[in-house]
C-alpha cells in the first residue's frame, strides 16, 4: 500500500526540480536586500565565460536564478527566447536526433540532472556569498 505522499527516489527529475525551487525559495527569504549584490563580481567561472552578456554580478546572477526558477515551476518559456539561446544547440543535436528515441531521451535527462544541480548549487552559493556581505555568520 502506498502512502499519500509520494516518496521520490532520490534521484528523480521531480526531486531534483523541488530541490533548486527550495534553494530559490531559501535565497529570496535569505536576501532581502539584492541591490546589494549590484557590482559584486561572481568567483564562478562559468559566470563570466557562458553567460558574460547576462551574468556580469551578483545581482544578475541573482534575476536569473529566479528567472529560471520561475520558467520551471510555470513550463512557460518565450518563443523568441527559445530560438535565440538555442541557433547554436540545434546545429549539435542534428545529429543526435537520428539516434534511439531512448537513447535520446536520457542524455537530455542526465543533461537536465546536471544543469539543475549546478543551478542548485550556484543559488546556495550565492545566497552565502550575500550572507557573508551582510556579515551573518552562516
Amino acid at each position: 500500500m502506498q502512502s499519500a505522499t509520494t516518496r521520490f527516489n532520490r534521484n528523480s527529475l521531480i526531486l531534483t526540480l523541488k530541490r533548486y525551487s527550495s534553494a530559490v525559495c531559501n535565497m529570496e527569504q535569505t536576501i532581502l536586500l539584492p541591490s546589494l549584490l549590484r557590482d559584486v563580481p561572481s568567483d564562478e567561472v562559468w559566470d563570466c565565460e557562458a553567460a558574460e552578456e547576462t551574468c556580469r554580478d551578483l545581482y544578475d546572477s541573482y534575476i536569473m536564478l529566479k528567472a529560471i526558477r520561475n520558467t520551471v515551476e510555470s513550463s512557460l518559456v518565450l518563443q523568441d527566447d527559445l530560438k535565440t539561446k538555442n541557433k547554436d544547440l540545434d546545429k549539435t543535436l542534428e545529429s543526435l536526433l537520428d539516434t534511439d528515441p531512448e537513447a535520446l531521451f536520457h542524455f537530455h535527462l542526465r543533461g537536465l540532472f546536471s544543469v539543475m544541480s549546478e543551478l542548485t548549487k550556484k543559488t546556495q552559493s550565492l545566497t552565502e556569498k550575500y550572507l557573508d556581505i551582510i556579515g551573518v555568520a552562516n
